[in-house]
């Protein structure tokens, strides 16, 4: 079977009006994702052997808490609980004084970083061990893959699609997140010509929308003079959240993603 083309989903999300495309579809991704697990997969014996293996960062968790469906959750984190519970178990048993420098070293030659990083020269096996614990999640592995394909999709489109380069450029474009994600798949998969015509319209793409949510942020905090009390907000009501998002990638102002069930 080939691998899915999401042109369809790539097309509606810039139609959307969204700030960035891909912010768009990225969490349209995390939510289909958080479905998916906390729907009846999680009685699928492979699927919960992938998520006690790879459990969840602490982003995902949290909103899988927030999702709702309790008894999900619990089968969930039972079974990655005990995996947790026994592996760690294991770490201790074996544990021997790590040599360096010691906490006060590490944090001095570390900037304050978290121990066990480049710097940090004291690290037991067991702290190893629950740092690369915490490197995986199973639901940003899975969002992962998706969005690489999606990522050589939009490069897909560009090429192939002349409406989608127009809509493109009648978009509000990307978060600054996102277009380093979009500069990385066009240097990797256009042709050299390509990347001639392709990238520096995707800079003005990037420079027109950024100078507008700029303008709608410089109104935003002029309109906290009493001299501009009366006027007109235009576009400014909204644009602490737009800013964040066009900066971060983020939507600060969602409301919590609950089971609609």
């Amino acid at each position: 079977m080939k691998e899915k083309l999401y042109t369809i989903e790539l097309t509606d999300a810039v139609k959307s009006g969204d700030e960035c495309l891909f912010c768009w579809l990225e969490r349209k991704l995390e939510q289909e994702n958080l479905e998916f697990v906390l729907g009846s997969s999680y009685m699928e014996g492979d699927i919960r052997e992938e998520t006690s293996k790879s459990g969840f960062c602490r982003h995902h968790t949290k909103m899988m808490f927030d999702y709702g469906n309790s008894l999900g959750n619990a089968w969930i984190f039972k079974s990655r609980l005990e995996l947790v519970n026994q592996e760690l178990k294991r770490q201790m048993g074996r544990y021997t004084p790590a040599r360096g420098k010691g906490l006060s070293g590490i944090l001095k030659t570390a900037g304050f970083k978290k121990p066990c990083g480049e710097k940090a020269e004291a690290c037991s096996e067991a702290e190893r061990w629950i740092r690369g614990e915490e490197e995986h999640c199973y639901i940003c592995m899975r969002m992962g893959k998706i969005y690489e394909r999606m990522l050589d999709t939009f490069v897909y489109m560009l090429r192939e699609d002349p409406g989608f380069g127009s809509a493109l450029a009648e978009s509000k474009g990307f978060c600054v997140h996102h277009f380093a994600d979009v500069l990385m798949a066009c240097e990797e998969k256009l042709k050299p010509q390509e990347k001639e015509v392709w990238i520096p319209r995707l800079g003005e793409l990037m420079a027109r929308n950024l100078d507008r949510v700029q303008e709608d942020i410089d109104w935003l905090i002029e309109k906290y003079d009493y001299r501009n009390q009366d006027a007109d907000w235009k576009q400014s009501k909204d644009a602490l959240q737009r800013t964040m998002q066009k900066l971060a990638g983020i939507y600060p102002a969602d409301p919590i993603f609950k089971c609609r069930k």
